[in-house]
């Protein structure tokens, strides 16, 4: 059987000092986990843009695109739903304002975490990202 070909997401690292923002997912895809903002590169957009997008549609907060860092991809297969993406992060270290939750519907709540204290149950792609020993504070 052919499946789909690989889909291209935007992960958005949020950070303040030494704490990253995770929100409590309710969509099917990633249900019950703690993910970053983001979510798929559109038609002509730049990754930088869809930082920029998602985190105001997401969490209601406008992020500079010149405060934006590329940071690296992670290559994500999710078995069970069949999908595959190829995740690329970017990364804001100038996050100002509360994050309210925009879509109720995919997301239970927001919350700042330590980095090194992420909860135990994550969304793959950060599951991959934290596996390939990347940290934001090198």
């Amino acid at each position: 059987m052919h499946k789909a070909h690989p889909q291209v997401g935007v992960g958005a690292i949020l950070l303040r000092g030494r704490y990253v923002l995770l929100g409590l997912r309710k969509s099917k895809h990633g249900q019950g986990v703690w993910g970053f903002p983001g979510g798929h590169l559109e038609y002509g957009e730049s990754p930088e843009e869809c930082f920029a997008r998602e985190v105001l549609e997401e969490i209601g907060i406008s992020i500079d695109l010149k405060n934006i860092e590329k940071g690296p991809y992670t290559n994500d297969i999710f078995k069970e739903s069949e999908k595959h993406y190829i995740t690329l992060f970017l990364i804001s270290r100038t996050v100002l304002g509360d994050p309210l939750v925009k879509e109720e519907e995919k997301c239970e709540q927001w919350k700042w975490f330590l980095w090194e204290d992420m909860p135990k149950n994550l969304f793959l792609p950060i599951v991959n990202l934290k596996k390939s020993g990347y940290t934001p504070y090198i």
